[in-house]
């Protein structure tokens, strides 16, 4: 792995320097790897015609094999260009932006997917404004982060930096670590009311990547939302 411990937390010059670790299951983005099966299970099919999903800070677009065959035109929205271009040659429609300034049309999403960027924005409701705004009247919101909680800074940087699969040493700044009722709050005030669920690695799965006989491990229900949740929500209104 790329030695990143010079950048500032959060710097995003680190995925440049962990550009060759998107794609490997073993890898310093393993986790990630994990994660984008959860959020994908969270997706439906889309419905009659070809469906659009919006996938922000999509990274190098590690939900578009979880996807396949579920009918929807993936969209991926990212700064980083080194990353967008493997998510092009695995098949996501490429848009290099700001997911605080995402450049698409009002309501143009069936799904906008929001996966482990939002610990990394300094905007929290700019970038959720902008996933609502994205969204189609009934669509839906998907998304996994965070929680700003001193267990979190624990597990996820002290104790999950040190260990085999989890996140690179200084990827995230726990100081943007999601506030729960700020989430809610900001969505439900652009018409998406949320339910969350906390997640975790499953300890036998991760055991069996450890001992190299996976390269899968499933995230499963807990019943704290204090470390890593997900989020589902629907925007108000009737399809169009």
């Amino acid at each position: 792995m790329a030695d990143v411990r010079e950048r500032a937390r959060n710097d995003p010059g680190q995925y440049d320097d962990l550009v060759d670790e998107w794609w490997d299951p073993r890898g310093g983005f393993a986790m990630l790897h994990w994660l984008a099966a959860a959020r994908a299970d969270l997706v439906p099919p889309a419905g009659p015609g070809r469906g659009l999903l919006v996938d922000l800070g999509c990274g190098a677009g590690l939900l578009a094999p979880w996807l396949a065959g579920k009918g929807y035109r993936h969209v991926g929205v990212d700064l980083t260009a080194t990353a967008l271009d493997q998510a092009r040659r695995h098949g996501v429609a490429a848009v290099r932006g700001d997911v605080a300034r995402v450049p698409l049309a009002d309501g143009c999403a069936d799904v906008v997917v929001a996966g482990e960027i939002l610990e990394h924005v300094p905007d929290l409701p700019a970038v959720l404004a902008e996933a609502c705004r994205l969204l189609r009247p009934g669509g839906l919101l998907v998304l996994d982060t965070i929680a700003a909680t001193a267990l979190a800074r624990v597990v996820a940087v002290t104790v999950a930096e040190r260990l085999p699969g989890g996140p690179p040493p200084g990827i995230h700044d726990p100081g943007l670590f999601v506030d729960r009722a700020v989430l809610r709050r900001e969505c439900a005030r652009h018409g998406v009311v949320l339910e969350l669920r906390g997640i975790r690695p499953s300890v036998v799965d991760l055991a069996r990547w450890a001992a190299g006989r996976a390269d899968l491990v499933r995230m499963v229900p807990v019943p704290t939302t204090a470390v890593l949740f997900q989020g589902v929500g629907r925007r108000a209104g009737a399809r169009g």
